[in-house]
């Protein structure tokens, strides 16, 4: 099997997972409860640490190696960092690197899925402010994460491609992530707020007349006057698509310090953002006691920009070393939130 046939294989997976959501689960438009979300949130995880011990098991199936210089051509293309060792067998060398490709994995499924938690912030103010009703929700969500899925696939294979070629684009990423965990920790107490009127989508779509005043139900488009225009709903949807775009630009970044593989920067990023969609229920009315999250948010991204530029002064920080890392900012900063939250926190 090539990787090209795995990943096409991986993307009808998802597909028909998500056509049976919106399809038959949620075919009617209503007010996602926490327990559903809950329920969702969970087959979501349990798909993503199933595809974790797939990879542990099996990871060198993606990558379609089935020898001795398969693996070392993979290895040295994508500096996964396991050096074949000529007292081991050829199938405990690929143990090794079935390891460290679940561990790339799981690295990256967690960067993303933590700055993905940040994203929930403005995605909340976006409906606020738009007068979203909570029944239609949903299906603006799953949209977007379609929309998602795609530029995700186009930025992920461009970015490696780039990558390949000009290695110095790494140290690159790494000032953005770097520059964006100062801002964030700067701008940590900012309250998040949609301008709706002064939006770069809204004014376009303004000025050139493309969209009604009102919703028309769960529609994205209506007739009026046989001319076919958007409905405010459709805007909504743009305006997280357009949101998501920025909020790459830190997220992508990140998971290439842990790997240089794009098929697994994809799938780490696909069951985090799918999972990020579900999770959005639940949190939605209990984001506000992270206090401190954002202050763990703006560290991990430092700490991730940092880590890229290591190599220049000869010190590598391992995968594992990552992992724990990264647990333990996001541990330390949802704990610090809970247990010791701020007294505006106290007082609400």
């Amino acid at each position: 099997m090539t990787e090209n046939l795995f990943l096409l294989i991986f993307i009808i997976f998802v597909s028909v997972l998500m056509f049976l959501d919106l399809g038959v689960f949620h075919k009617k438009d209503h007010e996602v409860t926490f327990k559903e979300s809950a329920g969702w949130t969970s087959l979501w995880i349990f798909l993503s640490l199933s595809f974790f011990i797939f990879l542990r098991t099996h990871g060198d199936i993606v990558v379609n190696v089935h020898d001795k210089d398969q693996l070392i051509s993979q290895n040295e293309l994508y500096e996964h960092h396991v050096n074949y060792d000529e007292s081991l067998t050829f199938e405990e060398n690929l143990k090794k690197y079935n390891k460290q490709l679940s561990l790339e994995y799981i690295t990256g499924y967690l960067i993303e899925l933590s700055l993905s938690i940040d994203n929930i912030f403005v995605m909340i103010m976006i409906f606020m402010s738009f007068g979203v009703e909570k029944q239609y929700y949903h299906r603006v969500l799953f949209y977007g994460i379609l929309g998602a899925i795609v530029l995700r696939f186009i930025f992920i294979f461009s970015a490696s491609a780039l990558i390949q070629r000009f290695h110095w684009l790494l140290l690159l990423f790494g000032a953005v992530l770097i520059y964006s965990g100062i801002k964030m920790f700067i701008d940590r107490n900012k309250k998040e707020t949609v301008d709706v009127e002064r939006h770069p989508v809204v004014k376009f779509m303004t000025k050139h007349k493309l969209s009604t005043s009102s919703f028309h139900g769960h529609d994205f488009f209506t007739k009026i006057d046989g001319r076919w225009l958007c409905t405010p709903l459709f805007v909504v949807l743009l305006i997280i698509e357009f949101s998501d775009i920025i909020f790459a630009f830190d997220s992508i970044p990140a998971i290439f310090s842990v790997t240089h593989d794009p098929h697994i920067v994809f799938f780490s990023n696909i069951f985090a953002i799918l999972g990020l969609r579900s999770m959005f229920f639940m949190l939605e009315s209990i984001m506000d006691k992270f206090a401190y999250l954002r202050i763990g948010l703006s560290v991990l991204l430092t700490f991730i920009g940092v880590k890229m530029f290591l190599p220049l002064i000869g010190v590598e920080i391992g995968i594992v070393t990552s992992l724990v890392v990264i647990l333990s900012i996001l541990s330390f900063s949802i704990i610090l939130s809970i247990f010791f939250p701020p007294k505006e926190h106290q007082k609400a």
